[in-house]
């Protein structure tokens, strides 16, 4: 029976993360990124991100995300920004809305590495949810969504992992489908 399970475990693991699983440098939005790069040079790189990098700059963010850390980072592609209602973006990143921009993206980020695996742990653990605290101090919500992991934020909005894994030298990266908002 243990076998058995081991063996479940291992097969949803590799469904949440086949990109990661595939290749050491993962590709996200075009680029190959690099585990020995840190979470922001790697970011810079992906098609797929311009708008997350854009907000990381505008919220004074940059420096935090080059850091040591450990951080663990859900981060939304720019699709999933195009999902707001029109002209949200374009607000935020005023100056004289950093703060509420930093909030938001803080939302997006715990402190640690937390892999697809010890997700899933936490999501085993907790009885089919997980709950983690952001950098930003509230709570996000993790559970399985058939083989993928579903995120829901403090609004009770969901976003899933698209590919995860993706260690970087100060963190890991998953990408994620939606913005989450906190309260």
């Amino acid at each position: 029976m243990k076998k058995l399970f081991l063996v479940a475990f291992a097969l949803v693991a590799i469904a949440f993360a086949p990109q990661a699983f595939a290749q050491k440098n993962p590709m996200v939005g075009g680029a190959a990124m690099y585990n020995t790069k840190d979470i922001v040079d790697n970011a810079v790189n992906s098609k797929d991100h311009t708008t997350l990098v854009a907000a990381v700059k505008a919220a004074g963010l940059v420096e935090t995300l080059k850091s040591a850390g450990p951080f663990t980072v859900f981060a939304p592609t720019n699709e999933a920004f195009d999902k707001l209602p029109a002209g949200t973006v374009a607000t935020l990143v005023k100056p004289e809305n950093k703060a509420t921009l930093t909030k938001i993206l803080t939302y997006h980020v715990l402190a640690g590495k937390y892999s697809a695996a010890d997700i899933m742990a936490a999501i085993k653990k907790g009885k089919g949810k997980a709950t983690f605290t952001t950098v930003q101090g509230e709570k996000l919500y993790a559970s399985m969504d058939g083989k993928k992991v579903k995120l829901w934020d403090a609004k009770g909005g969901a976003s899933y992992v698209t590919i995860a894994d993706v260690n970087q030298k100060n963190g890991i990266i998953h990408v994620i489908d939606t913005v989450l908002m906190p309260k």
